[in-house]
């Protein structure tokens, strides 16, 4: 089984606006409700690619109980821990330029917390769980370190989508994958990296820490995936953006979606970076006929 976690999932209001006026009255042109999370966003692409997954996470309030029957009413499981607070809610404005607003979400007390970490502990061998977001500030920083010593412990897979310096600590636990795109790459190490060349010495520095497989995402130049083996690099498909959101997840997803499928890791990364193209090419997360669209046309090549 796959188990997904968001620490802190929300409820990601979109507002499309023609023309926003601050300080004045705006009238929305169109809006659209989807539970948000990076976790709950690789869940829902591995059910439209045919996997199933469970998704862990803390939820709290009306708008808590508005993600979980969403997601349930997609054929989504779900195992959530019931927090005190509403879980928040993000407010995407897209109008001439786009703008974010995120809620800060519940706090999350130390019983609550515990019970992460015993569902953590019924985890078997050949699971994966996937780690992916930020972590509440009402939480350890260290905390995808701690699950992922655990989930390792019961001889699962983990796989982690986070940025900044503590996903080198993290990586210490031996992840089966990891995903940061070019930019988390470079402020890990305190460099710009803007070439796949300049890339890879620090993609293979992860895999020397601990990592297993490290895909990095390179905008316009495609994707990199770096094994102890070779180093791939992934065209990227020739489309129009239209949609930032969830690109990332749906690589996660895709990848994932296609490993537990036949085992093979340069075909689960095609299909990975089919899927967060199709996903950057749609207004929504991709669906399943847009991801095996996109495959035939990604070409990869081993550069080392």
């Amino acid at each position: 089984m796959i188990y997904t976690c968001t620490l802190n999932p929300s409820v990601d209001y979109i507002l499309h606006v023609n023309d926003f006026q601050l300080g004045d009255l705006n009238r929305v042109s169109f809006e659209a409700n989807y539970p948000g999370g990076k976790g709950i966003n690789v869940s829902r692409v591995l059910k439209r690619v045919g996997v199933e997954s469970q998704v862990l996470g803390f939820i709290g309030g009306f708008t808590g109980s508005y993600v979980e029957r969403f997601l349930k009413e997609e054929g989504i499981s779900t195992n959530f821990i019931r927090v005190n607070g509403d879980t928040r809610i993000n407010i995407k404005l897209k109008t001439k330029s786009e703008t974010e607003i995120n809620g800060q979400g519940p706090e999350i007390k130390d019983n609550q917390f515990r019970q992460l970490f015993k569902q953590v502990e019924s985890l078997q061998d050949g699971d994966i769980l996937v780690l992916a977001g930020s972590i509440p500030g009402s939480l350890p920083g260290n905390l995808y370190q701690s699950l992922s010593k655990l989930a390792k412990k019961q001889g699962a897979k983990v796989v982690v989508d986070m940025s900044g310096k503590a996903l080198l600590d993290v990586v210490k636990q031996e992840p089966f994958f990891i995903k940061p795109n070019h930019h988390e790459l470079g402020e890990m190490f305190d460099v710009i990296i803007e070439t796949p060349e300049e890339a890879i010495p620090y993609g293979q520095k992860l895999l020397e820490f601990g990592a297993k497989h490290v895909v990095i995402s390179m905008a316009e130049k495609g994707a990199l995936l770096v094994t102890k083996d070779a180093v791939y690099q992934a065209s990227v498909s020739e489309g129009t953006v239209k949609n930032s959101v969830g690109a990332g997840d749906s690589l996660v997803a895709g990848f994932l979606g296609a490993y537990v499928q036949d085992g093979d890791i340069v075909q689960a990364f095609r299909t990975g970076v089919a899927s967060g193209s199709a996903t950057a090419f749609s207004l929504e997360l991709c669906t399943w006929e847009d991801v095996q669209s996109l495959v035939p046309k990604v070409e990869i090549k081993r550069i080392g």
